[in-house]
């Protein structure tokens, strides 16, 4: 049977990547014109009527869009507590699109927001080792223990290192401000570093992931991805994947 492969398919609806479009196949809850599909490889012809968990699911053209985080607001859609999101900073055009990765309520910076399941699992994958470069400054003066200490790795969870490449910009009597780049994407793990080392983050700001930046925008203001920076986007993704 010719046509598109399912698990393409199902990530080209935004629900998820194609890695984990296989796991939904695998798990018996997608369906193809009323019949439940377990196999990897099956595929869908244009007028087929694919359901995930019941629900009826259909391809929607891919978006892309950077967004320079203000402070105050949670990465999410929704929130228990009633905490400000990222959406209420969003036009309703763009709740459709998911944040690549998130950033804690008090960092600021660059969020790429998608619906491209599959370029989402390839930016934030743990084996993927994708840049992320931030500024940052704490309270004190870092040293060059401090540097080597974080570059060779802190267990910041059990049995989990996180590591940071540290290049100091400005130390004055009272702050360092310095560029970090990591290669994770553990939760709070500057704060977490920085706090095994005894130092207070007083504010962070991630200004690149991979090849996007936040050049041209202002706090609070969201910009489409021109198709030349996702195509060097996507590039550089693949350069990456190739040297695994």
């Amino acid at each position: 049977m010719s046509g598109t492969r399912l698990n393409k398919y199902i990530a080209s609806s935004g629900l998820c990547s194609r890695r984990k479009a296989d796991e939904l196949i695998e798990s018996g809850v997608v369906m193809v014109n009323g019949k439940i599909i377990t196999e990897l490889g099956y595929s869908v012809a244009p007028k087929d009527k694919v359901f995930v968990n019941k629900q009826l699911i259909h391809p929607v053209k891919h978006e892309y869009y950077r967004f320079y985080k203000p402070a105050g607001y949670i990465t999410t859609s929704d929130d228990e507590k009633g905490r400000k999101t990222i959406y209420d900073l969003l036009p309703e055009k763009l709740h459709n699109l998911k944040p690549v990765g998130r950033l804690d309520r008090e960092s600021t910076g660059l969020l790429i927001l998608t619906n491209d399941g599959d370029l989402i699992n390839e930016l934030t994958h743990p084996s993927a080792k994708v840049p992320k470069l931030y500024r940052v400054t704490i309270n004190g003066k870092i040293n060059n223990n401090d540097i080597d200490t974080m570059y060779k790795g802190i267990e910041i969870e059990d049995g989990k290192k996180a590591y940071a490449e540290v290049s100091v910009l400005e130390i004055d009597n009272s702050h360092t401000t310095m560029e970090i780049l990591l290669y994770q994407g553990m939760n709070r793990q500057i704060r977490k570093m920085f706090e095994h080392l005894g130092f207070d983050v007083v504010s962070l700001k991630r200004i690149q992931h991979a090849t996007l930046n936040l050049d041209g925008l202002k706090r609070g203001e969201f910009k489409p991805i021109k198709p030349q920076q996702i195509k060097e986007l996507k590039n550089f993704l693949n350069r990456i994947a190739n040297k695994k």
